[in-house]
């Protein structure tokens, strides 16, 4: 299994932190946020990873990184996203160095308490379709700034992108597992109305194809780019509990 770490996106809602660097480059407790990602992956026993990142600061991750050796990685490899596109785009960005094996995508702001090697070692049994990773959420306002599952059955019916009525109370993480089949599905996107290529209707291809599985994850999850709260909240769980444990 290959992994993809997305660390794209001009990070405006952590202004004015990151109008001098890329939001995945800021510290998160001890160390900058890109590095929590790969110790997730690293631990999931995913350590061929390349990590697609854009603008103008986007040398600095070969500064921090290097070859990747030193974080457990065997094999870094670089792609870069010259406009934001959307996340399915830049996914896309990763489909020679992918070469036909399943895949672990991860956003890079994200953050998680426990381990996501279970939900790894499961999608690996059978390769094949997808697998998703949810978390809990009781607030409909932080709801409606996520990808919302509906249910049927304890099946995935749809997903709605940040739904003034959330039909459950779940949110979609930014991490996912694939087979090779999925860059065949991105070409076939059609733009959402921002413009973008989205990971939403990445997903609900494989949920209307019946393939789609997902895992519900335990303990805290943070997107720590979402706000400017959102950030420290995070911040001060890593700092007080750590991450990528188990």
């Amino acid at each position: 299994m290959k992994g993809v770490i997305l660390a794209g996106g001009t990070g405006s809602r952590l202004h004015p932190l990151t109008r001098i660097t890329n939001k995945h480059l800021l510290p998160i407790y001890d160390r900058p946020m890109i590095n929590w990602c790969i110790e997730a992956l690293v631990h999931a026993e995913v350590t061929e990873i390349m990590l697609v990142t854009g603008g103008t600061h986007a040398g600095e991750f070969l500064r921090l990184l290097g070859n990747g050796y030193e974080f457990g990685i065997d094999r870094l490899s670089y792609g870069y996203q010259e406009k934001p596109g959307g996340i399915a785009e830049a996914l896309g960005l990763a489909a020679r160095f992918v070469d036909g094996d399943p895949v672990l995508v991860m956003l890079a702001d994200n953050i998680v308490e426990q381990s996501i090697k279970p939900m790894v070692d499961a999608f690996r049994a059978e390769a094949r379709g997808a697998r998703i990773l949810l978390t809990p959420v009781e607030e409909d306002e932080h709801l409606r700034h996520l990808g919302v599952p509906s249910f049927d059955e304890g099946r995935i019916t749809g997903i709605v992108e940040k739904p003034e009525q959330p039909p459950s109370k779940f949110g979609v993480t930014g991490i996912y597992c694939y087979d090779a089949d999925v860059f065949d599905v991105i070409p076939s996107l059609v733009p959402s109305g921002r413009g973008e290529l989205e990971i939403t209707d990445v997903n609900n291809h494989y949920i209307n194809e019946g393939s789609m599985a997902y895992d519900v994850l335990e303990g805290f999850w943070g997107d720590a780019g979402e706000s400017i709260d959102a950030y420290y909240t995070v911040n001060d769980f890593v700092r007080a509990h750590g991450a990528n444990k188990g």
